[in-house]
């Protein structure tokens, strides 16, 4: 996967190859969809909406938002837990906040059967922001789902050089893009590459329909 996959799509930090290596992808998924795991395309998450992303995607999500030692941070959208394992690798904590319980629960069970402990699965809406750390602010934001447009109020909870990855747009083509806080009011936002991902499920939207 890595050599035919991850790296042909500038894939180059050493570490977040070795870790696609460590942090094993097959234990996210379900075992009917193994054959699938290393394909790229999006797998359904228990026979919902929900997807896991295509790995080269998680690869470039995490080359673009690698926490460091000490990072805080809050993903949005649990899904399989995966993206959460990736980035408790390097992080001190993770917080993962899922709308769906039955998803929150796989995701749950995935991480404790790969014995990761750094990450917290807290269920509800947060797409507007997130109250779990002490201050409420954190120095990475992943949002695993796309959004018509990055709210205000999620910015607003980066720590000073934080940085935000969000899918911002909708069908046919989205860009991720990495949001870099600078000081209080300076946020310096770059398009990394385009996709299509399926919209992040909300308390105030219902599921949008996505086309594969």
């Amino acid at each position: 996967m890595i050599e035919q996959q991850i790296r042909p799509w500038s894939i180059s930090d050493i570490q977040v190859l070795e870790t696609l290596n460590i942090i094993r992808r097959e234990l996210f998924a379900l075992e009917s969809q193994l054959p699938l795991v290393f394909s790229d395309i999006f797998l359904p998450i228990q026979n919902t909406q929900e997807v896991m992303m295509e790995p080269k995607i998680e690869a470039r999500v995490l080359q673009a938002i690698k926490p460091r030692g000490q990072d805080q941070v809050l993903e949005i959208g649990t899904g399989s837990g995966y993206m959460a394992a990736l980035l408790a690798y390097f992080a001190k904590n993770v917080t993962s906040v899922e709308i769906q319980p039955e998803i929150a629960d796989f995701a749950i069970d995935n991480l404790h059967k790969c014995r990761i402990p750094n990450v917290r699965v807290e269920i509800g809406d947060a797409s507007t922001g997130w109250k779990v750390s002490e201050n409420n602010t954190y120095d990475i934001i992943c949002i695993s789902g796309g959004l018509k447009e990055i709210p205000h109020t999620l910015k607003n909870q980066l720590n000073i050089g934080g940085k935000l990855l969000a899918f911002v747009g909708q069908a046919p083509v989205m860009s991720a893009i990495l949001v870099t806080r600078h000081s209080h009011d300076y946020f310096q936002t770059e398009s990394l590459f385009e996709t299509l991902v399926p919209m992040l499920k909300t308390e105030s939207a219902s599921i949008e329909e996505f086309e594969f």
